[in-house]
């Protein structure tokens, strides 16, 4: 396990072998500037311990999973709260959250299902850089 957090931070969840939801991950620590949130791949214990079931099983590496305190968001709603933490431009696309729900998580499901046929796959669960290491929870 990376450092022990006080788990006060918000907490992103991701598929871990999945090239865009690293190249996600990747994309949200150039711009978290003031390192707000930690990572965990949903493949990890921490992920099994603390969702409840319906979003530790392979359904929910679908998703992103954005755990603040004793929230939990999923897809749309979860990608549209970690832009509006960013730094630059990105917390404009939170207007986005006015589509109703249905609809955003329409599109997100539509690039869910297919990420592993456009953007590849990995043989396993991204390791973070040694500078990174304290960010995510194993």
């Amino acid at each position: 396990m990376g450092t022990d957090h006080s788990i006060e931070k918000p907490i992103i969840l991701f598929d871990g072998v999945c090239n865009l939801c690293n190249s996600s991950v990747q994309f949200i620590i150039k711009r978290d500037k003031k390192e707000q949130f930690l990572f965990a791949s949903l493949q990890s214990d921490y992920a099994k311990e603390q969702l409840p079931d319906e979003l530790s099983d392979s359904k929910a590496l679908q998703s992103i999973v954005l755990k603040e305190k004793d929230t939990i968001k999923t897809k749309s709603t979860a990608a549209l709260n970690i832009a509006r933490h960013l730094s630059g431009l990105w917390p404009i696309l939170y207007v986005f959250i006015i589509i109703p729900k249905f609809l955003r998580d329409w599109v997100y499901d539509l690039i869910a299902k297919n990420r592993y046929k456009w953007f590849g796959k990995k043989d396993q669960c991204m390791i973070p850089s040694p500078e990174l290491k304290s960010r995510f929870i194993d």
